[in-house]
């Protein structure tokens, strides 16, 4: 298969790791490399999803050839960021952290990481010739483990937005294929697939991150909106952002009651169940929905990119990095590396993909036999043309989403108008930031 277009070069700096690759790779492998470090235990968080189980399937011929163990702790998502900070805050016991992209900058700036090229300064021996990070698809290589033009982690967990939907509901609507807009969505597929227990769509909004990223953000940018404007003030009571967060509260009435407390879970199982036609959710969740163990409508699933909005098709990104910890020693830092790089090679992405995980080389989307996997094409193509900043990636986030979930979720309730809502979202999140000297120049506003 091969790539849409050519990726042109991203505002990430990529061409300095060449210095610390081994100039002759002749001889270099994973064991000889490891072989130091044998014995050493490395503690890293995973979450409860399909990218982590394909790796921990994986996992046994890296210990096994390396000596290196991996201790897994398991957190759902919504405890994962606390623990780990929690940990790095204690001086803990953290090897690797996994970093979600509006993560980063809290770990960067609290120098819980260490960059990529240090960490390959530090052990030259241990690179990869073959690690080649021109690999990876620009956009999120800087979006999940790029910080102010420093490379602190390498895509592990990688997501894009996919309008996932049961060709068997459509085809029996009289639909021959998926909308291509929001407003079909809403106005021409939702009356027709509405009724007797069915809905047209589900749309992940539980007041946590779901709210803020799945919910809230994925109806600002198609419609021109979005959380700031270029000077970092509240941008969602204009014109484009109140389009979409009203769009957003029209399409509820095709969405199951209590859509505001759907995680991905739920949503995901009432398509798999065959309750729900369509649903915007992450590549990550393919495996699940196309499983006849776990979905009910596996024959029907078919894949298309995120409905375009009055901006375009603006689909949501989300994903994770692996980067070392500051806090782990010399031998823990090492092992840790290896860890990393392997799991995110590209002699691994073609296994992890068949396991269930979503790989960010480009080079396994251009391999013979991906036909299977229906969500590759649409991927591709959110990768080459999505949008960086669908959430701010700035070190204030995990503060601002917490208000963006309450006031997110009360406006789905009907608590507030979108205008209400919108105005606290906006007043809270700037005080945040002028607290944190955006405003005040000791911070630049482009991260």
């Amino acid at each position: 298969m091969k790539l849409l277009r050519n990726l042109s070069c991203f505002t990430v700096l990529a061409s300095f790791f060449a210095t610390f690759a081994v100039a002759d790779g002749h001889g270099w492998s994973l064991k000889n490399a490891a072989e130091p470090y044998a014995g050493t235990t490395v503690d890293v968080v995973f979450l409860l999803r399909p990218g982590y189980e394909a790796i921990e399937a994986m996992l046994p011929a890296f210990e096994e050839e390396t000596g290196i163990s991996i201790n897994i702790i398991k957190h759902p998502y919504e405890n994962a960021l606390g623990e780990q900070v929690r940990d790095f805050v204690a001086g803990g016991d953290l090897d690797i952290a996994l970093i979600d992209l509006v993560w980063i900058g809290n770990f960067a700036e609290n120098e819980w990481i260490v960059p990529l090229a240090d960490v390959q300064a530090k052990f030259p021996e241990i690179v990869d010739p073959d690690l080649d990070i021109d690999d990876f698809f620009p956009l999120v290589l800087n979006a999940f483990g790029g910080w102010n033009d420093t490379v602190y982690g390498l895509p592990f967990d990688n997501y894009s937005g996919l309008l996932f939907y049961n060709r068997c509901m459509l085809e029996g609507a009289g639909f021959d294929g998926p909308p291509a807009t929001w407003e079909e969505l809403k106005d021409v597929y939702g009356p027709a697939l509405t009724g007797d227990g069915k809905y047209a769509f589900a749309l992940q909004s539980k007041r946590n991150e779901t709210q803020s990223a799945d919910s809230f953000a994925r109806v600002l940018w198609p419609f021109g909106g979005s959380f700031l404007d270029a000077d970092f003030r509240s941008n969602l009571n204009s014109a484009e952002s109140q389009t979409g967060l009203k769009f957003r509260q029209d399409l509820m009435q095709y969405m199951p009651d209590g859509i505001v407390a759907y995680d991905h879970a739920e949503t995901v199982n009432a398509f798999s169940q065959g309750d729900v036609a369509m649903i915007t959710e992450w590549s990550a969740f393919y495996s699940t929905v196309v499983s006849p163990e776990t979905s009910k409508v596996a024959e029907c699933v078919e894949i298309a990119p995120e409905p375009m909005g009055p901006a375009g098709r603006k689909p949501a990104l989300g994903g994770f990095s692996l980067a070392v910890a500051s806090q782990a020693d010399e031998a823990e830092q090492a092992a840790a590396y290896l860890f990393i790089q392997w799991a995110t090679s590209k002699a691994n992405a073609r296994e992890y993909l068949e396991r269930g995980g979503v790989p960010a080389r480009q080079s396994v989307y251009m391999e013979e036999g991906l036909e299977d996997f229906k969500f590759v094409p649409a991927l591709v193509e959110s990768w080459q043309d999505g949008v960086p900043e669908f959430r701010p990636r700035f070190a204030e986030w995990p503060e601002i989403t917490e208000i963006v979930q309450e006031w997110g979720t009360k406006i789905m309730l009907g608590d507030v108008t979108t205008e209400e809502g919108a105005q606290e979202i906006g007043t809270r999140m700037e005080a945040v930031l002028e607290a944190a000297g955006y405003y005040s120049g000791d911070k630049p506003l482009a991260q």
